[in-house]
């Protein structure tokens, strides 16, 4: 029988979600209201007319669409080389493997200015000019860290003999890795790359850095807030990135999950 957790408990972490939440909730409330540049509370009315509007809006939809090619592009090369470097980690033994290892996470545990000023000076003294692809290289120095951390520690439960035993048999390399190893690894590679899609799509102080004239979606609304009468659109769009991001999240937890009780 399961012991009840104690109510001064349930209380602070009931508290703690409605600090967390309610803000969203104001964002979905205002993305109805009919007024459009005020913050009244209660809204006047709603209304579904700022979704059109942001339907109509070219500059709403290429910015959609860069976020959704930069993410796309960045997660597939973040699920590359964090999975050939997650299975150099594990096979092998080398001078520098945890030191590897580390430097291969350290890009999403420092603060995203340090990346962002870090790549900005690299790709300057290179001399390349700021496009889709220094978004996506800026985008992938953290996905690769998320890709990496969900290969190697389903890898570290893998036993390395089921790899013997295939060779053993007279698999082929490529035989033992498509039907030994990617069947192990699949849940795996798949939660890393939806959470870094998800990392990528809504990540703005390392794009800042990168984009150049690029915009994604989030520039987009972080330069719209100066914009007063753009703010019911606004949050139309903020609803818009939560509803693309929460999606992968969650079909992440319910592989992780489905993988925890195998």
């Amino acid at each position: 029988m399961k012991a009840r957790a104690p109510r001064s408990l349930t209380v602070l972490a009931t508290a703690g979600l409605m600090y967390l939440h309610i803000p969203i909730l104001f964002v979905f409330l205002y993305a109805f209201t009919t007024e459009d540049a005020a913050f009244t509370f209660p809204p006047p009315g709603l209304t579904m007319r700022w979704f059109g509007v942001a339907a109509q809006n070219e500059d709403i939809r290429q910015a959609l669409g860069l976020s959704l090619m930069v993410a796309a592009v960045a997660t597939t090369t973040a699920l590359i080389l964090g999975t050939l470097a997650a299975g150099v980690v594990w096979r092998t033994k080398f001078f520098g493997r945890d030191t590897l290892s580390l430097f291969i996470v350290l890009p999403i545990a420092l603060p995203g200015i340090i990346t962002g000023i870090a790549l900005r000076s690299a790709i300057s003294i290179t001399g390349v000019s700021f496009s889709f692809w220094t978004l996506v290289i800026g985008h992938a120095t953290f996905c690769v860290a998320v890709a990496y951390n969900n290969v190697i520690a389903r890898m570290r439960r893998l036993n390395p003999n089921l790899l013997e035993a295939s060779a053993d048999l007279g698999a082929s390399g490529w035989q033992t890795f498509r039907y030994v190893l990617m069947p192990q690894l699949g849940s795996a590679i798949i939660t890393g790359g939806m959470l870094a899609f998800a990392l990528s799509f809504d990540e703005i102080i390392v794009t800042t850095f990168t984009a150049g004239n690029q915009q994604t979606l989030p520039i987009w609304i972080f330069s719209s807030l100066v914009r007063p009468r753009n703010r019911p659109v606004t949050n139309v769009v903020a609803l818009l990135v939560i509803a693309i991001t929460f999606v992968p999240i969650i079909l992440s937890q319910r592989f992780a999950a489905r993988t925890e009780n195998q």
